[in-house]
């Protein structure tokens, strides 16, 4: 069953979401059998990719929030975060263009690795504070998931994966898909937004139940059968 999941690296509520919907989808019988595609999104592609803001910095400027309003929201997300087992430090958190930590993530997917830089840039981004628009920074992470330095440079300074994130984002704009995170069930159902655990494992058994569980070989062993080769018993 595939799972397609929209995501900015600079979304908390995405973050949140990886947290919940993994924490589900663990304890389902069903788990290894699901297969998670990352999707680019840009929640802000007018960012200067040179110049990070800190957080407050970036609602008072870009949203018109006043200061004190600012900082209650992110009080708020916060403990969301710790609700979810997260630790967001959006005192350090650098708000920048997001266009070339996605040009990683599509690297990583090349690899197997989508899942784990994913992870990896909610952290750099929402722990440790590290600017995720920067290429040595974004080489470093490619480094420590085993993904050669090299090749994690060439990617992110070229425009070898643009085509890739801008399909996702046009994508999403077809879908209607207007914020993240958004996770596609299968084709068939959509959950949206940083949903609780429990939403997400309904969902996704519901959806296991209608669109795969019905064709599952459920034979102990194979029977007698016929191919484009003939038949066999």
């Amino acid at each position: 069953m595939k799972i397609e999941i929209w995501s900015d690296v600079m979304c908390p509520f995405c973050y949140i979401g990886k947290n919940n919907f993994e924490q589900a989808l663990e304890k389902l019988p069903f788990k290894d059998e699901i297969e998670v595609e990352w999707k680019s999104f840009l929640l802000d592609p007018s960012l200067d990719a040179s110049k990070p803001q800190n957080t407050v910095e970036y609602f008072k400027e870009k949203k018109g929030f006043p200061a004190e309003q600012a900082s209650q929201m992110i009080g708020q997300v916060a403990q969301m975060g710790k609700s979810a087992g997260i630790d967001f430090n959006f005192e350090k958190a650098l708000i920048i263009n997001t266009f070339t930590a996605h040009k990683l993530l599509h690297l990583a997917k090349k690899y197997g690795k989508a899942n784990e830089m994913e992870e990896a840039l909610f952290i750099a981004h929402f722990t440790d504070g590290k600017n995720v628009g920067d290429i040595e920074e974004l080489v470093s992470l490619a480094e420590n998931l085993g993904i050669d330095k090299d090749e994690a440079r060439q990617a992110l300074t070229s425009d070898v994966f643009d085509s890739e994130i801008n399909q996702d984002i046009q994508e999403a704009k077809n879908n209607g898909i207007s914020s993240v995170p958004f996770f596609v069930l299968n084709g068939k159902y959509a959950v949206s937004g940083a949903q609780p655990a429990e939403v997400f494992a309904d969902a996704l058994q519901q959806t296991y139940k209608e669109t795969v569980s019905p064709f599952k070989d459920l034979s102990k062993e194979g029977g007698a059968s016929c191919d484009t080769d003939g038949c066999s018993v």
